[in-house]
């Protein structure tokens, strides 16, 4: 069961939406990082987020990164009965050739809130945090911000990632289920909170011709959709 704890991180999504922990900086010499590098290659990410970290049994993050957006009733099916306990969605407005905002909500296990209930009221705050941004820009910016919060209120498929915690050799049946494009297990000893999350977005692809694709900034170019 998902309760929200009401912290949000928001950051562009440039590099495969490359953020911090919400409420947290970087600069963390303690920061793991988990999702794909700028200029990595997509086959080469999965390749890479495929390979668990030593270390002894027992909970670890872990990001389940899907391979479309799903909304809050689809994200939670993804996860069920996998054993994991949800701690972060991460949310992200697709808009084609459009950057839109990574924005983490975190959640907790408390048990009082319906794992679907839990992450609409985690879209909620994304929502709110949408409006706050699109209040405080101008421009473009603002546009963009304002489509992301009508978008978001309207219940969006919106979500790109969770942030799980499990013992590692329980995730593994995660990465076949068809909603899951990878699962990136942290080392031993990361923690939640010290996590910067990157998580590939479903649009970033390679079509297995040279040269390979590479991850890379989200394309900006293209006009802001209407609300």
């Amino acid at each position: 069961m998902l309760a929200v704890v009401l912290v949000v991180g928001l950051l562009t999504a440039w590099v495969a939406g490359s953020s911090s922990a919400p409420g947290e900086g970087s600069g963390s010499t303690d920061t793991t990082r988990l999702g794909p590098v700028a200029g990595e290659t997509v086959a080469g990410y999965l390749a890479r987020a495929a390979v668990v970290p030593p270390g002894p049994a027992g909970p670890r993050p872990a990001l389940v990164q899907f391979a479309v957006e799903q909304d809050g009733a689809g994200a939670a099916a993804a996860l069920a009965g996998s054993g994991a306990t949800a701690r972060e969605a991460v949310f992200r407005v697709p808009l084609p050739r459009v950057q839109t905002a990574l924005r983490r909500v975190s959640l907790d296990d408390t048990g009082t809130v319906d794992p679907v209930a839990a992450l609409r009221l985690a879209e909620t705050q994304a929502t709110n945090r949408a409006g706050e941004q699109a209040r405080a820009a101008q421009g473009r910016a603002a546009a963009v911000a304002t489509t992301e919060s009508a978008r978001l209120a309207a219940g969006c498929a919106c979500v790109v990632a969770l942030v799980v915690e499990a013992d590692p050799a329980a995730l593994a049946p995660l990465r076949d289920r068809p909603e899951v494009r990878a699962v990136e297990v942290a080392p031993a000893g990361a923690r939640v909170g010290a996590l910067a999350v990157s998580p590939l977005l479903p649009d970033q692809t390679d079509d297995g011709r040279d040269p390979p694709e590479t991850v890379g900034p989200v394309p900006d170019d293209g006009p802001v959709p209407p609300q």
